[in-house]
């Protein structure tokens, strides 16, 4: 990403409130966020796009922000939003860069007092150590608003060879979308990093991989570029041989590339030289369970927990390969763990209703699990379709469909309710309905072969046998081998007279469900053929 101008000295005058801290006692979390909450700000555009930042300077009435410079790459009209609401503009051609690294600074003019970031020292932030983040997650289909949130974790890793961009700094808090450009403070709530890169699997399965800019590859590069920020960066220690954390980070970014195998090789070499790094044997396990090398996942979780038995996620991802090894009931009793250890997680709870679902066929427990997980995050789209689909196969048609109704609002790209809330209508009486929501699904997926023949079916009991041929044409095209389709294609050509279609269709469906061991269906073909052939 390119910009008009490169930071200069002009940008950050002689005037410093940035105080590098020698002696700091650490302070509760509460203390922490109430210094992020001062510090941090929302930067919006208008297109719009959403990204955070931290106020680095005070120069009379001209504040400089410290950010992601991904946050605002893209030339447009942004504002930064102050902690009292108040809106600034930011002048895009005062958008500066820092070379090399994701940073970028931004400035806005004001009269009104405001607090500025106090400096930590990141190459202090070791293995273990307490970190936070604040910032400002963009707005989502329940949320429609970018509200404040701060989290709390640890530092996994803080390395000194850097991945691309600058990214040094890897830490486990919970972040999201919209939270780049945002505070990575210490317990003394000192900045030491600018957060740029969420984990991916944000609701789901946590890897733990959030990764920031050092505060101070942020102030080598200044005084590298002339900058004056009246701190001083400390001095670059002596290259040493690679450590624990430096194969760590290069493992994330090669896992999160899909590079696996990779992956392993460099938690292995984490773990060669730290036995207890705890998240290594962790996210090995992950890369394991991605390449279906199951009993290898399982003994790295086995290694995390024993290195530490309150790692709740160890347990949610075990009990997740468990159950896909068939060993439910291990399975709940991780998931059982790990909620007693982090009862506010909700895709746990997701996690244990299917299994209870799915594997031990206790419906009646898989909705209270769903619905304790809506009690956490009653946005989890997720939550309402499994809720929904358990009342749906509890043939309770009329209690699913509200959960669809719901999964749709918050994501209103979820082709899977859509299909799901079609059946239950199907199963009403409403073959009207039915087809509008088969349409929507199969408007998000066109590759949607249940759809397309769900909606053939109702299109049939509505008298439209040619539209109901091509929706089972556009079935059997997705899934050559979907017997149902064929069976039921050939009895609508029957009906529109079209006899040898028809034969040809339902002896394909017996051929298919002969090979499927489908007995009675196979007959139900075969008599069907019979009749036509008289």
């Amino acid at each position: 990403m390119k910009f008009a101008y490169q930071i200069t000295p002009a940008i950050i005058g002689a005037t410093v409130a940035l105080v590098q801290t020698q002696v700091a006692v650490a302070l509760s979390a509460s203390e922490v966020n109430n210094v992020a909450k001062q510090i941090t700000v929302l930067i919006q555009s208008k297109k719009p796009r959403y990204g955070s930042g931290v106020i680095i300077k005070k120069d009379g009435n001209t504040y400089t922000v410290l950010t992601a410079a991904h946050v605002v790459e893209v030339k447009d009209n942004y504002e930064i939003i102050l902690p009292n609401g108040r809106r600034y503009a930011i002048n895009y051609s005062s958008v500066k860069q820092l070379p090399g690294v994701d940073l970028a600074v931004v400035q806005f003019s004001s009269n009104q007092k405001y607090n500025v970031a106090k400096i930590g020292n990141s190459d202090s932030s070791s293995e273990g150590t307490t970190a936070y983040v604040a910032g400002f997650p963009a707005p989502t289909f329940a949320i429609n608003q970018s509200i404040y949130t701060f989290s709390d974790g640890r530092i996994t890793a803080n390395t000194s060879k850097p991945l691309r961009d600058g990214y040094a700094l890897v830490y486990s808090n919970n972040t999201s979308e919209g939270m780049s450009g945002g505070a990575v403070l210490n317990d003394k709530g000192e900045l030491i990093a600018i957060h740029g890169r969420a984990d991916k699997d944000a609701k789901e399965i946590k890897t733990g991989f959030n990764l920031g800019i050092p505060i101070n590859t942020f102030l080598r590069l200044s005084a590298r570029t002339g900058v004056d920020t009246g701190v001083s960066a400390p001095n670059t220690s002596v290259a040493k041989a690679p450590k624990a954390g430096d194969f760590y980070i290069q493992a994330g970014d090669k896992y999160d590339k899909g590079d696996y195998q990779g992956a392993i090789a460099d938690y292995t070499q984490a773990i060669s030289l730290n036995p207890k790094y705890t998240e290594a044997y962790y996210n090995r396990g992950n890369a394991r369970s991605k390449l279906k090398d199951l009993q290898g996942a399982i003994a790295d979780y086995n290694l995390a927990i024993k290195n530490n038995p309150n790692f709740a996620y160890a347990y949610f991802v075990r009990g997740i390969v468990r159950a896909e090894l068939g060993d439910a009931q291990g399975a709940i009793a991780d998931f059982t763990l790990g909620l007693k250890i982090d009862p506010n997680y909700a895709y746990g709870y997701i996690a244990r209703g299917i299994t209870y679902h799915v594997f031990l066929n206790n419906k009646q427990a898989a909705i209270a699990d769903y619905t304790l997980a809506l009690k956490i995050d009653p946005n989890f789209a997720t939550a309402y379709h499994q809720r929904g689909l358990v009342r749906y196969y509890l043939e309770d048609y009329k209690g699913a469909i509200p959960d669809f109704d719901s999964a749709i609002k918050i994501n209103p790209n979820h082709a899977q309710a859509y299909y799901r809330r079609g059946l239950a209508r199907y199963y009403l009486e409403d073959k009207q309905g039915a087809i509008v929501d088969y349409t929507a699904a199969i408007k998000i997926n066109p590759n949607y072969a249940q759809a397309y023949y769900f909606r053939g079916m109702a299109r049939t009991q509505l008298g439209d046998k040619q539209g109901a041929i091509a929706d089972f044409d556009s079935a059997i095209k997705i899934n050559p081998n979907d017997a149902y389709a064929h069976n039921q294609r050939g009895l609508a050509r029957a009906q529109l007279g079209d006899k040898q279609g028809a034969i040809s269709d339902l002896q394909k469906a017996a051929n298919i469900y002969q090979q499927e061991g489908k007995s009675l269906f196979y007959q139900d073909a075969i008599n069907n053929i019979r009749q036509l052939q008289q």
